[in-house]
């Protein structure tokens, strides 16, 4: 199935979303979860985005992660694997009623991913976001690249996020590198 690739302007909502969704996933993980951080484009005022909320659920160590999968699956989460991207584990879901947490709600369309609080990628996801919060001229100028390329590939999210790479990994450089928060 092939999805259009659409950047819509930013919505209040999505704040609102991630505490909901965070809500439900941290009730259900009790204290494995060390925090339940809003990463992504949704995660920062004013900038446009594709309307998917992304969630890192934060753990204490890699150790951690089989029972977490556990909980996780309960909700109706599927433990998909790392994707390629170590240090982050990627969770799916098989509807809009997942996280299963026994209202019957259809939740926003989500993005879950576990990582250990020590991992490279959850440190680049947060000091992205607070580049991005605070920053908001390079916020307008990574909207309107994202904006760019989701206009020349909106059936091709491989070359979408290609195309995105050189301004995070710009912006990571800025900020102090790629492996320290």
């Amino acid at each position: 199935m092939t999805h259009t690739i659409e950047i819509v302007d930013h919505d209040p909502g999505w704040a609102e979303a991630f505490a909901a969704i965070s809500g439900a996933v941290a009730a259900a993980l009790g204290p494995l979860a060390l925090r339940i951080e809003h990463v992504g484009s949704t995660s920062v005022p004013g900038l446009g985005a594709k309307p998917i909320v992304d969630l890192d659920v934060v753990i204490e160590s890699p150790a951690l992660l089989p029972p977490v999968v556990e909980a996780l699956a309960a909700l109706g989460y599927s433990h998909k694997g790392d994707l390629g991207i170590a240090g982050r584990e990627a969770f799916g879901r098989e509807d809009d009623t997942v996280p299963r947490d026994g209202s019957g709600r259809a939740w926003p369309a989500h993005h879950l991913y576990v990582c250990a609080r020590e991992s490279r990628e959850l440190h680049r996801h947060v000091r992205f976001r607070d580049y991005l919060r605070s920053h908001p001229d390079s916020a307008a100028s990574y909207e309107a690249l994202k904006r760019a390329l989701a206009q020349r590939h909106p059936h091709d999210i491989e070359s979408y996020i290609e195309g995105k790479s050189e301004f995070v990994e710009g912006i990571l450089a800025v900020d102090g590198g790629g492996a320290r928060s």
